[in-house]
């Protein structure tokens, strides 16, 4: 998929917004991190044509375990943004709505940041999840998280296609991930 030189702008447009200016529903501004700067984060350490390319399925699920890793690690959540349980696994609606341009396609990284507003220790959290998950495609990584609990409770009495925005709630993810931790 071709997207031109459009669809580039769109997105480099979108990221150089989410730095100046972090606003939730209602307009107010919001101090911290979003899932735009995470996502962000993540696509910096994109390697185009390798196992390590991100495309839009492999985003989303890079940022929910970044997500609830963060969340069982500190107990905090990283970002304020929802994630829902769709048909594909946790999905960010907002995040879906910037980035679904890029299809199936690798997502193309145009900009390159040199400084991040997320915190070191929740960057260290993400290069763990980046580690860990990165080397794997995006179905490899929704069939994974198709069998982990936090996705199946936010399903529960639905099919396996029916559509949903049904919430994945951070005590889920908190209570699951936190299971595997070395105390």
């Amino acid at each position: 998929m071709n997207l031109g030189i459009f669809g580039i702008m769109l997105v480099t447009c979108f990221f150089i917004m989410c730095t100046i200016k972090l606003t939730n529903k209602e307009g107010e501004i919001c101090m911290g991190v979003s899932v735009f700067e995470v996502a962000r984060y993540f696509l910096s350490k994109s390697i185009p044509n390798t196992e390590y390319a991100i495309t839009h399925l492999k985003l989303q699920k890079l940022v929910y375990y970044a997500q609830a890793w963060h969340v069982a690690i500190t107990g905090e959540k990283l970002f304020n943004e929802k994630i829902e349980a769709w048909t594909h696994g946790p999905v960010c609606r907002e995040l879906y709505n910037v980035y679904k341009i890029f299809g199936y396609s690798e997502i193309v990284v145009t900009t390159h940041v040199s400084e991040w507003s997320i915190p070191l220790e929740s960057r260290k959290i993400i290069d763990d999840v980046w580690e860990a998950y990165g080397s794997f495609r995006g179905e490899y990584l929704e069939q994974l998280t198709h069998r982990e609990d936090p996705w199946k409770q936010a399903r529960i009495g639905l099919g396996d296609r029916e559509i949903s925005n049904n919430e994945i709630e951070i005590e889920s993810m908190k209570k699951y991930y936190s299971q595997f931790l070395n105390k």
